[in-house]
């Protein structure tokens, strides 16, 4: 088979906030083109509600807490990809002979150390326009003897707002998600979100442009996906659906992926890379994953779908251990310690928003939180505990213990130690 070329972007802090998932006061129509060009995932998740563990997951089809980063890549905190944990760039380049390149912040290991990624192009973090331009120049000095994968890691929408020039955006209106308060504030909030979202639109609409620009639209493989949910209260660094959602949508002409399709069945970050190497016509290795390959829906074959996906955060701004098992129709949560109501990061702390929901916020958490998302969809009225739904609880909680142990998930020995810890007990010991 003539191996196709792929394009992987990804973006911050967007979760599924984009009109062809029915935000309709969002102006993205180049992403709304790609989705009525492609697929469109509806149901898709990602495995850690915050950067660099879920792009970990992403990029090695692995749970973050099995590849070394429980926590954010940038100092001080300072958690990096194991060296044996391969990211799919390492398993093109070396397996396929791919050309690698990557435009913008990758974000799971620090930059002294992403050679060993697997890139061999490298282009640096700039605003969308100018990295889709970026791109534009690197496909124009291509010789097209050699497939690429090429990785174009948008800062957009991640806060502030502001950043790379863009400006608020309401020709449309505002519309606010049902879980954020209906005041001015949010209003103006999500108007300057929406311009990010246009300045990050235009950047995929450059890319998508010059893969027609060169002839190279039928024969590469797009995908665009965002890291997690919105950077706002109860949503980004919570286990809530607003937290761990995400847009995922995918084109690709010579392998059938056409005709505005929307695919329904619970995917994961995990299956993204089993699901591009089943693509490429590559083995998927038993146990190399901890995600399955959805390439047989993409291809209406027939399809054992995903009846639960797993999702975790061990370490933000602080330690703040909680993991969480999905249904298609319930959400069990275990908190592993205290903590206030839900997490709430320092950047969503310092928005307009985040004084309005004060009182919400900073109540006490309870071990257990389980929700019925058919009835409650804004995870509202904890169940755990009540008699009624025992039997329901218990299946959920024995799952998820499962999959720790399956995926020997460190939690379960105790509270993993960080790497300032480590920096810390180092600093220490050298003062005696």
């Amino acid at each position: 088979m003539t191996l196709p070329n792929i394009v992987l972007m990804t973006c911050h802090d967007l979760g599924q906030h984009l009109s062809c998932y029915g935000h309709e006061t969002v102006v993205s129509p180049n992403l709304d083109r790609l989705a009525a060009e492609g697929v469109r995932v509806a149901a898709s998740f990602c495995t850690a509600p915050q950067c660099s563990p879920s792009r970990a997951a992403l990029h090695t089809g692995r749970h973050a807490h099995s590849v070394g980063v429980l926590g954010l890549v940038h100092s001080p905190f300072n958690w990096q990809l194991q060296p044996a944990s391969a990211h799919f760039a390492r398993q093109v380049k070396d397996g396929l002979s791919y050309h690698t390149a990557l435009f913008g912040a990758q974000h799971v290991t620090r930059p002294a150390l992403q050679s060993a990624l697997g890139f061999a192009h490298l282009s640096p973090e700039a605003a969308a326009p100018a990295l889709g331009e970026a791109l534009r120049a690197y496909l124009s000095a291509l010789d097209n003897q050699q497939p690429f994968y090429v990785e174009v890691d948008f800062t957009e929408p991640h806060r502030p707002y502001d950043w790379g020039g863009a400006a608020p955006e309401d020709s449309r209106g505002v519309q606010l998600p049902p879980y954020i308060p209906g005041v001015a504030d949010s209003v103006s909030e999500f108007a300057a979100l929406q311009g990010a979202i246009r300045q990050l639109d235009t950047g995929v609409g450059i890319v998508l442009a010059a893969l027609d620009e060169y002839g190279l639209r039928d024969n590469t493989f797009v995908v665009f996906v965002t890291d997690h949910g919105l950077a706002m209260p109860r949503a980004k660094c919570t286990l809530y659906d607003p937290g761990i959602e995400t847009a995922l949508l995918l084109r690709w002409p010579a392998g059938g992926l056409t005709g505005d399709r929307v695919l329904t069945p619970l995917i994961s970050h995990v299956d993204l890379v089993p699901t591009l190497l089943e693509a490429l016509g590559q083995p998927v290795p038993a146990g190399a994953f901890h995600g399955h390959s959805f390439w047989p829906l993409l291809q209406d074959a027939p399809y054992e779908a995903n009846d639960a996906i797993f999702a975790e955060k061990t370490y933000h701004t602080a330690y703040e251990p909680m993991r969480a098992v999905r249904t298609a129709t319930h959400k069990l949560i275990v908190n592993f310690e205290t903590g206030s109501s839900y997490d709430v990061p320092d950047d969503v702390r310092n928005g307009l928003i985040y004084p309005h929901v004060i009182a919400r916020a900073t109540g006490h958490r309870r071990p257990v939180e389980l929700y019925d998302l058919e009835r409650d969809p804004l995870e509202q009225d904890n169940l755990a505990g009540r008699p009624e739904v025992a039997e329901l609880e218990a299946p959920l909680l024995q799952r998820l213990h499962r999959w720790m142990e399956d995926t020997s998930d460190p939690l379960l020995d105790g509270p993993p130690p960080s790497p300032f810890y480590a920096a810390t007990m180092a600093l220490l010991a050298g003062r005696e």
